[in-house]
């Protein structure tokens, strides 16, 4: 299958010629005819399968016709994409603006997150325009401050629908819901769809199509998965151990806390290692700095939190170290996700203490995988595996105690309201 059997306007179908794209992938072939006849879509796909050119095509497809039955009217807010991070809000952005800038017509695709002024995008917005992507909570700030009017909506995208509400948005997307025209069209992408997702979508999508794809064998990620045993206290050793013998030229490093994050980098940082640290209290400024300096190669160890990385796309990014193992063993798919991109192989690793070896079982059963087991020398570890506590293995990952953490109480929070 080729883009110009999905039923895209021409001008697209040149446009996705002259920004590279070649076939399109499972999701895209599977998402795009429902989308360009208007139905609702609930696609699931893994990260790097393509989900964003998937709701991209149909986006621009609908603003072309829209433009074309409008005539010279006024320019009217198009389509509305929501993203969880700053990071992924940025960078469905360029693939937007990137497909638009070979159109026969200017597009006007503009971007808002947090964490910087809201003046300059504020400013982007006078004389409106056509797609917008935002994080919710500035999306709300952009509409209370009369900068932007959502009842002209034609189109609602929800990109990561399980992030959005894992990371306690539910609130801020009722509000927003509320503002947007009852007739329009949405399409929802996530990963995951848990209960939250789930009763969210049956609530707002009307006879959605769902898609839920499987990456083609030739198409799957080609991703080498190692677990080494190794006491906690040894984990840092060996990570530098691993980056001098391995000779690994640029790694990701998934650590559990802020705390870890700037802990693990500065004594890479003492062993000689180009190391930063990479989590959510960074500056958007901070942010944009790190991962350019990632990107370029200036730094050899970005350790970083999920929430931080959330949205990040390394191009062939060689390596992924799980340093921490995640709380959701879905978020293990995410991790080691962000190598192996495009074609390319990749290399995931993570790092067993005793203690975490119960969690990383449920990891490989959700996964449907077996990682054999490592143990390299000098870092064999001296304690014993210990046994799940009562009531651990409750499916939805970690290793817990009888309090709450706060990621379960926003889970439940999101799923309150979604219902």
């Amino acid at each position: 299958m080729n883009f110009s059997s999905l039923g895209l306007a021409a001008p697209l179908l040149n446009a996705i010629t002259e920004s590279g794209f070649s076939t399109p992938t499972a999701i895209q072939s599977a998402a795009i005819p429902p989308a360009l006849r208007g139905a609702d879509v609930l696609g699931q796909a893994q990260t790097g399968s393509g989900k964003t050119v998937a709701f991209a095509l149909p986006l621009l497809h609908g603003l072309l016709a829209a433009r074309t039955a409008a005539g010279n009217a006024p320019r009217k807010l198009h389509g509305l994409v929501l993203a969880p991070t700053r990071e992924l809000a940025a960078q469905v952005g360029e693939v937007l603006r990137g497909l638009a800038s070979h159109l026969p017509q200017p597009v006007k695709v503009s971007v808002a997150f947090g964490g910087v002024s809201i003046n300059p995008q504020m400013m982007a917005l006078r004389g409106g325009t056509d797609i917008m992507v935002a994080t919710p909570g500035r999306l709300l700030d952009l509409v209370e401050h009369n900068a932007l009017k959502l009842d002209d909506t034609s189109v609602l995208v929800l990109d990561e629908a399980d992030k959005l509400l894992d990371m306690g948005f539910a609130d801020e997307l009722a509000r927003i819901m509320a503002l947007l025209p009852a007739r329009r069209q949405n399409l929802f992408f996530s990963a995951t769809f848990p209960p939250a997702v789930q009763v969210l979508a049956d609530k707002l999508l009307h006879e959605p199509v769902r898609v839920a794809t499987e990456q083609e064998a030739s198409q799957a990620p080609d991703i080498t998965q190692r677990a080494i045993e190794v006491d906690q206290s040894q984990r840092t050793s060996l990570l530098r151990i691993l980056l001098k013998e391995e000779g690994w030229r640029q790694v990701l490093v998934f650590v559990a806390t802020k705390y870890a994050s700037e802990h693990v980098a500065d004594k890479l940082r003492r062993g000689g290692v180009a190391a930063e640290a990479f989590h959510g209290d960074f500056s958007q400024g901070a942010r944009t700095s790190v991962l350019n300096d990632f990107r370029e190669g200036k730094l050899k160890v970005l350790v970083a939190t999920d929430v931080a990385a959330r949205g990040i796309d390394i191009a062939q990014l060689p390596v992924v170290v799980n340093y921490d193992l995640p709380r959701a063993p879905a978020d293990y798919t995410h991790r080691i996700g962000r190598t192996g991109r495009a074609g390319a192989s990749g290399l995931a690793v993570s790092f067993i203490t005793p203690d975490a070896e119960q969690h990383f079982r449920l990891i490989e059963k959700r996964q449907n995988v077996r990682v054999e087991r490592e143990r390299l020398p000098g870092f064999e570890p001296a304690t014993l595996a210990q046994p799940l506590p009562p009531g651990a293995n409750d499916g939805t990952g970690g290793i817990k105690g009888k309090r709450k953490s706060k990621k379960d109480k926003l889970r439940e929070a999101a799923a309150k309201s979604a219902s």
